[in-house]
């Protein structure tokens, strides 16, 4: 994982955003960033990663019925995700007060990223532009910091949980 000068903001990417991918592909380093969490916590990537794997997912905006149906999924899978040793962390552009009342409301037990400014979105190329909200995607990290895959789906709120839980089986 890349290692460098961290820019300001919330979520801080360890390069230049010039530098950041377009998209990562299985396989590829995922770069290093640290963000805040819906409790004020920073987390590091790589620190995470230090335990085990890390399942992260995009989801557009808290409180709206798809996200709150992919985050349930999340959290109703939380005994299948420790079997394989796996984090989860989910991540959208709303502030750290949106996204504790969302955590609250559906007793999520995972931390979820306030990415107010698109920096963490931009690094895995899930951010749209502008202000819009995040794509809905996941991405499965190995605990060596690589890419084993990523989920695409903005309509089946199910399969991002489902599939990255084979990706972490598979690995």
């Amino acid at each position: 994982m890349g290692t460098g000068p961290e820019l300001p903001g919330n979520a801080r990417p360890a390069h230049t955003e010039r530098e950041l991918p377009m998209s990562l592909h299985p396989g590829d380093p995922v770069p290093d960033f640290r963000a805040t969490t819906h409790d004020g916590t920073t987390l590091r990537l790589s620190e995470l990663l230090a335990e085990g794997p890390v399942v992260l997912f995009f989801y557009p905006k808290a409180h709206t019925g798809g996200c709150t149906a992919q985050a349930c999924h999340f959290r109703d899978l939380a005994r299948e995700f420790e079997q394989v040793g796996a984090r989860r962390l989910g991540v959208s552009r709303d502030g750290i007060g949106a996204q504790e009342s969302f955590a609250q409301a559906h007793d999520l037990d995972f931390p979820l990223l306030a990415d107010t400014d698109g920096a963490v979105a931009r690094i895995f190329g899930a951010k749209r532009p502008g202000p819009l909200w995040s794509r809905r995607q996941t991405f499965v990290i190995g605990q060596d910091g690589t890419l084993l895959g990523r989920v695409s789906s903005e309509t089946d709120m199910e399969t991002h949980a489902d599939r990255a839980l084979d990706l972490l089986r598979a690995s």
